[in-house]
This record gives structure tokens, C-alpha cells and sequence, in this order.
């Protein structure tokens, strides 16, 4: 499952470009990529990833890169996790209606790689035999993060009994004493018997079934993905597998993880995965600091100071900083609500936004004038369009350019200029082997991006906003 917005990792992680697919950890990979990673074996088969539409040439591009093949499967809106669920095992039965399947979020960050996998193979062998099974997480501390799951005395193997309650997230002093009595942190993984969860979702939740299968019935193929109905699957109520189902079957059980384990879910989670200095720092990035102990910070570009201050956390990007205190990380997603709220681009987009052929990066902006910055991997494509409002200069600084301009092709290298009046036919492709890079100047009476009429797309985008 790979379509959450991961709101509480705020300004570095937004809609437009959520923490599964950012390098957030020191190994260099998304956690998404790390997730993928995880399965690649012989004991599993090719992985079947939901995910938001808006992300789909993000997930085939970082799934191409580790040369893993799966199918991708695109809900038109997020539902929460139990209509993701049922879709993917909806769609592991049309594939092999006896085997087993382990159902895992994009975001969860594990050290163990090798553990994890015996863990999960072990509970495979458990829910073979008709439980549903979790995993479940030893707590090293009684975090309010998490949700909480109660054993029951029925043995199911090793680390492995019966689910007695789930439990959500509590206060403190709730958390303090589950944490004496043994109980587990909810890790969300799930592994079960397609049969077993089709026939207990059939029991408790079928309208989350009933809308799964219709949008699978009705999905389309686009490209590479598979898309799920549009009206079929909004009718599918949002909630998660947890509710939905395992608070509710008597067919449930846990297993005791043998690895170390974060769903890394907001900034403090991220500082306690890092490697600190002598003073519970890490910094990362054009940072300076000065009597600071116990905190993070993290610049992406403009150096960032801080004089005096314990267990913070400071997040710095081009067009946003975050400063918290550690102990309140897990607020920053009701503020990014808020902000939301007030009509605040910065909540919900990057300043560079992502597409199939590469990003582009505003630099500027006023009064019927816009400036940005292109970059166009190799091979990429843009659609043949043309705009009613504005026209453009592109100015190129790295790398050849083909520019089409109403029929007529052109190539463009460093220090050249394309000038595209107002209404013309254009297309822009890169040919070479390196990212073409280029300064894009818009002039007009509008300079948005829905001001863009597409003839021909090679990645077939029906509107601007993916």
C-alpha cells in the first residue's frame, strides 16, 4: 500500500510528493523502494502495489530502478487501507486463488531485512491453516503513537498467539500500563489465506468488499497500470483494515516480531533512526547550531541556526520551515490541516512538482510573468500542446533540445533560446544521454497551469495536473 500523504513529515513530505517515495533514512532509498527490496526472492511472487493515480509514474520509476516488475494498481481517490486491501487480495485471487498473501504499507522503515522476511514466512505457515495474522512489535517504550494488540492465551506457534483486542492509540498512563502487561505495538502488516480474508471481509465489512470487487470488475487498463472505477470505488467506505475487520473477526492472530521496527511517522521517529551527535543532535545539510542538544535539524538549501534550544526539531526547505518541539512532532499533521484549510499552497505542493518526463521548479512569479526551471531526463517527452494565455522563451543551459513549434522541428543547445508565441502547436523532447535542463519564462494574461490544451501525449495525461 503506497498512497498515503504523510502529512506529519511536513514540509518535506506533501501530496504532491509523499515520504514513501523520498530518501529519508541514511541507506539512500525511499522506503518504498526498501519495502520492495524486502520481497525480492524466490519465495514470493511479483508484487501487486496500490496506490494513488497522482503517484503512478513515481512508483513504475522507482520500481523500474531496482528492476522489479509487479502490477500497479491506481485508486482514483484514497479510501484508507481496507479498500486497498481488498483490492489487492481481490487481485492475488484472480492470480492464484491458494496462495498466501502479506499486505504491508510503503512507509514502515526495518533494519532486519532478513528477520523481517523469517518472520513473515513464519506467520505464512500460521495463516496457511486459516488465522489472519499481524505482526506484532515489542514496545521499548509506552508510546502514544501507536496502537496497542492483547494476546490471548491460545498458542498458534512460535511468538504466535490469538488476537484478543486491538486496541487505539492511548494516553499515557494507558500506554504505561499495557506496556507492563505485555501487550504489543500494532505494526499493520497483515498475512493471510485469500480465502480467509475474502470470506471474513464478506462477514464484517462487505461493503468494503462489495465496492472493491466492482472497481476491480470495471478497472481499465492505462499504460502499464491498472485503474480502478472511478464511481465504483468512492462508494467504498473509508476505513481501515483495522476497524473494518480485525477488531471485528474472531479469526485473527499475532506474532512477536524478531526485528526492530518504525512506521516512522513524523519527525521525532526520524531523529531516533539517525545516527546523533556527541549532543543527541543530527543535522543534516547547511546547518549551524549552538547550545543545542537532543535535536534534529535539516536544510535543504539556506543555512539554518539555532542557539540554546533542546529536543527540537527544525525542517528547512525552499519555500517552508518547520520548527516543533520533539515531544509535539506528532502535531505537525493537524497544523498542515489547518493550513490546508486557510488555502495555503505550500500544505499540499512542492515547489518542484514531479511528472512522468522529469520536474520543473518555479522560480518566479508575478504580475503576468512566471520563471521556472525544467529538467527533462533522457528520452523524456513532453505532450504536443499549445496555451491559450501566455506565451514562452525556453532558454537552454544543459544538455540538446528538440523543440517542435507548429510542425516545425528544431535543435537547441546550451545558450540557445526557443521562443513560442501565444497559441502555437509545441513539443519539447530531450534526445541526449544526460537531464536537458532549461529556464522556462512565461508572459501573459494567465500563467497557470491549467492553461494547457494537450493534442498528443505519449503518457496518456488527459488534463494538466498529473
Amino acid at each position: 500500500m503506497a498512497g498515503g500523504a504523510g502529512t506529519r513529515l511536513w514540509p518535506v513530505s506533501r501530496d504532491t510528493m509523499p515520504k514513501q517515495f523520498i530518501a529519508l533514512l541514511d541507506d539512500g532509498m525511499s522506503t518504498f523502494q526498501a519495502t520492495l527490496l524486502r520481497f525480492k526472492g524466490a519465495a514470493f511472487g511479483e508484487p501487486i502495489v496500490v496506490t494513488n493515480h497522482e503517484f503512478r509514474f513515481i512508483v513504475a520509476e522507482q520500481m523500474a530502478s531496482l528492476g522489479i516488475a509487479g502490477e500497479i494498481v491506481l485508486e482514483p481517490e484514497r479510501r484508507d487501507s481496507a479498500a486497498a486491501g481488498a483490492v489487492g487480495a481481490l487481485l492475488a485471487a484472480d492470480r492464484s486463488p491458494d496462495s498466501i498473501c502479506i499486505v504491508v504499507a510503503a512507509d514502515h522503515a526495518i533494519a532486519d531485512a532478513e528477520a523481517f522476511v523469517k518472520d513473515c514466512l513464519l506467520a505464512a505457515t500460521i495463516a496457511a491453516d486459516g488465522p489472519i495474522m499481524t505482526i506484532g512489535i515489542e514496545p521499548d517504550c509506552p508510546s502514544t503513537a501507536y496502537g496497542y494488540i492483547e494476546r490471548s492465551a491460545d498458542v498458534l506457534g512460535e511468538r504466535a498467539h490469538g488476537l484478543a483486542r486491538f486496541v487505539e492509540k492511548p494516553v499515557r498512563e494507558v500506554a504505561e500500563r499495557y506496556v507492563a502487561e505485555g501487550y504489543l505495538w500494532n505494526s499493520g502488516n497483515f498475512i493471510f489465506a485469500i480465502g480467509t480474508i475474502l470470506e471474513e471481509m464478506e462477514r464484517h465489512c462487505p461493503e468494503v468488499l462489495d465496492a472493491a470487487r466492482r472497481s476491480v470488475a470495471k478497472a481499465a487498463r492505462d499504460l502499464d497500470f491498472l485503474r480502478l472505477d472511478t464511481q465504483e470505488f468512492a462508494k467504498a467506505p473509508k476505513i481501515s483494515i483495522d476497524h473494518a475487520l480485525m477488531e471485528k473477526t474472531e479469526r485473527a492472530g499475532v506474532l512477536a516480531a524478531s526485528f526492530d521496527w518504525s512506521d516512522i511517522g513524523a519527525w521525532d521517529a526520524i531523529h531516533d533512526l539517525k545516527v546523533k551527535d556527541e549532543n543527541g543532535n543530527r543535522l543534516e545539510g547547511p546547518v549551524a547550531v549552538l547550545g543545542t542538544t537532543n535535536s534534529f535539524l535539516r536544510s535543504e538549501e539556506m543555512l539554518t541556526a539555532a542557539v540554546g534550544l533542546d529536543g527540537v526539531i527544525v525542517v528547512a526547505t525552499q519555500d517552508a520551515v518547520l520548527v516543533a518541539a520533539k515531544s509535539e512532532a506528532g502535531r505537525v499533521k493537524d497544523l498542515v490541516a489547518d493550513m490546508k484549510r486557510a488555502g495555503r499552497r505550500e500544505a499540499s505542493e512542492h515547489l518542484r512538482i514531479y511528472r512522468p518526463w522529469g520536474w520543473y521548479q518555479r522560480i518566479d512569479i508575478g504580475d503576468r510573468f512566471q520563471v521556472k526551471h525544467i529538467s527533462v531526463k533522457p528520452g523524456g517527452l513532453l505532450s504536443l500542446q499549445r496555451h491559450h494565455h501566455r506565451a514562452e522563451h525556453w532558454v537552454v543551459v544543459h544538455g540538446t533540445a528538440v523543440v517542435t513549434i507548429d510542425g516545425t522541428v528544431s535543435l537547441f543547445h546550451e545558450n540557445e533560446a526557443a521562443y513560442l508565441p501565444i497559441g502555437c502547436v509545441h513539443r519539447l523532447h530531450n534526445p541526449g544521454k544526460i537531464d536537458l535542463k532549461l529556464i522556462e519564462i512565461h508572459v501573459g494574461s494567465y500563467t497557470g497551469e491549467d492553461d494547457i490544451v494537450r493534442i498528443e501525449d505519449v503518457y496518456a495525461r488527459a488534463d494538466s495536473s498529473v
